[in-house]
């Protein structure tokens, strides 16, 4: 059952939405554009910021959407492994040679619906990070290596290494905005990279 979980929570999260909506709205194909990645800060660069809430919106929700199936249909254990699935699937999805996002908003997504007050004070730091530093790859990463920790304190049995594991995948996929936040190149929100 837990296979046939993953299996479906996987294939959700690799719908890319920033790829369709840029494509259905005749912007482009989003991976020749900007950093060329999937995601809504990428869909951001084409100047259509219509677009890039939708992604972000749909990107976090097919996180979400996966968790709540999964604890609905098969119990909280199923739920933790739709939530890995789907984040999986995101960063690595099978419609596009596994050439995925950086998984940020689908993290949220599954953060939001698996322990939702842990999602939320994710959610409450990134946007306390964006408004500091005006830097959105920061405020990801100080979100994703945030929670764990909060999910040890308030999160559901055995959510941990799940945020765990998410959170080293944010970071690698981070790895050269890590590189140019230490050169202090990183571009801040509301520029072009």
């Amino acid at each position: 059952m837990l296979m046939l979980v993953a299996l479906c929570a996987y294939l959700i999260g690799s719908i890319p939405f920033g790829v369709l909506i840029t494509r259905a709205l005749g912007l482009g194909d989003l991976r020749g554009i900007g950093s060329g990645n999937i995601g809504a800060t990428n869909v951001l660069r084409t100047g259509n910021k219509k677009a890039a809430l939708a992604t972000l919106l749909l990107d976090g929700a097919k996180g979400a959407v996966a968790v709540l199936a999964a604890r609905y249909l098969a119990g909280p254990e199923a739920a933790l492994v739709a939530g890995g699935a789907a984040f999986l699937g995101h960063l690595y999805p099978v419609w596009l040679r596994f050439r995925g996002g950086k998984g940020v908003a689908t993290f949220l997504g599954v953060m939001l619906a698996l322990a939702p007050v842990v999602g939320l004070i994710c959610c409450l730091t990134w946007l306390a990070m964006a408004v500091i530093s005006r830097i959105s790859s920061l405020s990801a990463l100080v979100a994703a290596v945030a929670a764990p920790v909060w999910l040890a304190l308030i999160g559901p049995p055995g959510s941990v290494w799940l945020g765990i594991g998410m959170a080293g995948l944010v970071l690698a996929r981070h790895h050269a905005n890590i590189r140019r936040l230490l050169d202090g190149t990183e571009p801040r929100i509301g520029r072009k990279a």
